[in-house]
């Protein structure tokens, strides 16, 4: 690129915004080199990455990077075994520590700047090494080594001595009369006092200085010369040791050199990339399309020098249905804004910036920018000359070649009009078959023809309204503008006949073009007025019609909300049905039990009946006198599980299942019953072959087993399922060998994970019949009575 349109279209000064947001003073020279590439894979590559720091920024905000400065002059020093200084080893520190915390990113953080993130090398014993100890630019810390840390300790204890000796002196009242001051002060990097000039004699020791005015003598009192020796020499020995430190992290910075200047290298471009991210998010700009056709499309596109507040977004476009732009308008009108605004943003794209624009902006690569602008005043200050420069117009003409825009002011202007218009129409002609595209500004009206019939070349303007004499800056594609000169006169106050006799000499072939130009601009007002007025109707009716749907969705809450009350009193009314059902249920339940329970007692009251008479009947002279002599009951303490045990008042015998000490009661097993009874109602039996009576001994069956061999029950509680399962078949194949026909499996109530484990195996059981649950008396939920086959 021309330094000559660098200058012309400003781009220096977005350079300077560049820089401003730049951390280092290496970025900010390099800020100053950047020049727009012509490459279009290094143009596209530096927007991706602009692109990548502005979405970086915008998740995860920027990366803490501290300032560093530059380490060329100190890498070479270092590799001829030179020793750095406190400062630059602390430099490097800092560029360790960038690395280190930009290391730190993931690559879906950082995008395409992945690459540069991996070449960063972080050296961690290294940082540290220097950081633990140097605290600053000036001071080593005491525990950079032990043997500093031994000489600062003997120092402060010698300086300590040396200040107390003086303290002493100074407060004595033999030495105060002599001194000027009762203070200590340095001379020499030695401890002295001042002594008044007249008592020179009075006080023994070393002079270093006089004041100015010749009354005080700062003298080092004879009883710390020595020590003041001393802490000098402690002194030299300090800055020895920190010279050996700082060579000992010099040389071990040494080894990692290669790393270093890498590291500081890319994270310059990393402060570069991260400048022209915070340059794009205070412009709000946005990443441009890229293309190799050499097609311009800029929407609503502002030139970033103007103020903002006033600044009017321009939308143009170049190189799709035409590859030059003749632009019209009055003076001040924004002709020239159109120009720079157009080719900074070229120069802006091709340079890796974003431009700031809306969405889907579509900018070329183009080889070269030439631009030929007025006298090249600053647009800051909304000044717009016009001259033209016949030399630099034939410079750009000899160089203008394919893929280069060319951007020409006033082309032809300061001239004969009629000889201006035939050179600027064969200018542009030359310039179109050298391959460039053009956009230029002009007043000539034969130009503004030359763009209606010459394909390729197309009009536009920069509106002006006549009514308020101001111009709009809104740029109008294939729109060709007037100067308004008669009407801006005519308002500003012209004799009317003076515009009129204007009018006269104008040529037909120019009134009637004039014409047309005012038809076209009343007609495309109007249209314009009227495509305002249906985009107006359009937003009312979409107001309109959020409105209706808003209110829609207004009602449909609200019926919602009514179907919620409705079924929440629903749901409470069942809900209300439900426990008033269940307490009926309830009382139903307990109203059967209480039935059951005096049926019960009235059949065991039968039962004791039938069995009293039963054993008035039958009963031996022994068992009478058994029975006769009143049972003492058993102590409840002594009674074990599994105890044979005779109920008294219902004469059957039984097993003891559990024992209650707290009530003095028993469960006992009596068949297929489990009765409750008291300590004293019952009587221990022994089983004793010498008191057995003799009976038919009990049938075996067709497998040997005996009835009596095999208990009625089993019980599972406290075993695990699988365990309970093996115990139940083994139960049943005996039970259904020894010939019972009903036996009791105790599982308990629990959880119910076993008693339906046990289910689940009685359906399937091949010596089970049946089974159901344990009624009152029996268990009831805890016991599964099984009929076997």
């Amino acid at each position: 690129m021309e330094h000559k349109t660098l200058k012309t279209l400003e781009y220096d000064k977005i350079l300077n915004m560049l820089a401003a947001f730049a951390k280092n003073e290496d970025t900010k020279r390099k800020i100053q080199e950047l020049v727009p590439s012509e490459d279009f894979r290094i143009v596209e590559q530096t927007l991706l990455e602009t692109d990548a720091a502005v979405t970086l920024i915008l998740k995860y905000g920027t990366p803490d990077m501290l300032r560093i400065c530059n380490i060329k002059e100190q890498m070479k020093r270092l590799q001829i075994g030179g020793s750095l200084n406190m400062a630059e080893l602390l430099n490097l520190a800092r560029i360790l520590k960038n690395a280190r915390t930009l290391k730190r990113l993931t690559w879906e953080q950082t995008g395409i700047l992945c690459g540069y993130i991996e070449e960063l090398v972080p050296e961690k014993a290294v940082e540290d090494r220097i950081t633990s100890a140097i605290l600053s630019e000036e001071e080593m810390a005491d525990d950079a080594s032990p043997e500093l840390y031994r000489i600062r300790r003997k120092a402060k204890n010698a300086a300590s001595r040396i200040r107390e000796t003086l303290d002493s002196m100074i407060h004595s009242g033999y030495y105060q009369k002599f001194l000027q001051d009762p203070i200590v002060t340095m001379r020499n990097n030695r401890y002295v006092v001042p002594v008044k000039a007249e008592h020179r004699a009075d006080v023994k020791g070393i002079a270093h200085d006089m004041s100015a005015s010749g009354g005080t003598v700062f003298i080092e009192p004879e009883g710390v010369v020595n020590a003041n020796n001393e802490l000098h020499e402690l002194e030299v020995r300090e800055k020895a040791e920190i010279e050996r430190i700082l060579m000992e992290i010099s040389q071990a910075a040494a080894e990692i050199a290669p790393e270093l200047e890498l590291n500081f290298d890319t994270l310059i471009h990393l402060d570069f990339v991260f400048a022209k991210a915070h340059l794009a998010l205070d412009m709000k700009a946005v990443c441009p399309q890229l293309n190799r056709e050499g097609r311009v499309n800029i929407r609503k596109g502002r030139h970033p020098l103007i103020d903002r507040k006033k600044i009017v977004p321009i939308s143009v476009r170049l190189g799709e249905e035409f590859d030059s732009l003749i632009v019209t308008g009055p003076n001040t009108g924004g002709k020239t804004v159109v120009l720079k605004t157009i080719g900074l943003f070229c120069l802006m794209t091709q340079s890796g910036l974003h431009i700031p624009a809306a969405e889907d902006s579509i900018m070329p690569v183009f080889t070269d920018v030439f631009a030929d602008i007025g006298d090249e005043q600053s647009i800051e200050q909304s000044l717009s000359t016009f001259s033209s420069h016949m030399k630099n117009i034939v410079r750009i003409v000899s160089r203008a070649r394919e893929n280069c825009l060319v951007l020409f002011d006033e082309l032809g202007a300061g001239t004969d009009p009629v000889e201006g218009a035939a050179l600027a129409e064969s200018i542009l002609e030359h310039i179109r078959a050298a391959g460039a595209e053009t956009v230029a500004t002009t007043h000539y009206s034969e130009l503004k023809l030359y763009a209606l019939s010459t394909p390729g070349v197309e009009n536009a303007s920069c509106e002006f309204d006549v009514e308020t004499l101001s111009p709009t800056y809104r740029l109008l594609i294939g729109v060709p503008g007037k100067s308004n000169a008669f009407a801006i006169s005519e308002r500003l106050g012209l004799p009317k006949e003076i515009i009129d006799r204007s009018r006269q000499r104008l040529s037909e072939e120019n009134l009637q073009f004039e014409d047309i130009l005012t038809s076209i601009e009343k007609n495309r007002q109007t249209t314009e007025r009227e495509s305002q007025e249906t985009i107006r109707l359009r937003q009312e009716v979409e107001v309109l019609r959020q409105q209706l749907e808003q209110e829609r969705e207004k009602i449909e809450k609200q019926k919602d909300k009514i179907y919620d009350r409705a079924r929440e009193k629903a749901e409470k009314i069942i809900e209300r049905a439900q426990r008033e059902t269940d307490a009926m249920l309830e009382e139903a339940k307990a109203a059967r039990k209480a039935k059951d329970e005096q049926e019960q007692l009235r059949a065991m009251e039968e039962i004791r009946r039938q069995l009293g008479l039963k054993r008035k009947k039958n009963k031996s002279p022994k068992v009478r006198t058994a029975v006769q002599a009143k049972p003492a009951g058993v102590n409840i303490n002594t009674l074990k599980l599994g105890a044979s045990v005779m109920i008294n008042d219902l004469g059957d015998k039984g097993s003891v299942l559990s024992v209650n000490k707290k009530e003095n009661t028993a469960v006992v097993q009596v068949g297929i019953m489990k009765i409750t009874a008291k300590a004293d109602n019952l009587t221990l039996l022994e089983e004793e072959e010498g008191v057995r009576p003799k009976t038919e001994p009990p049938r075996r069956s067709q497998t040997g087993l005996r009835r009596g061999e095999v208990k009625a029950e089993v019980d599972l509680r406290g075993m695990m399922l699988e365990e309970a399962l093996m115990q139940t078949d083994k139960f049943l194949d005996e039970s259904s060998m020894a010939g019972l026909h009903t036996v009791s499996i105790i599982h308990g109530k629990g959880t119910g994970t076993l008693r339906a484990g046990v289910q689940n195996m009685l359906r399937r059981h091949p010596q089970v019949k049946s089974f159901r649950l344990g009624k009152y008396g029996e268990g009831e939920d805890g016991v599964t009575i099984v009929e076997l086959k």
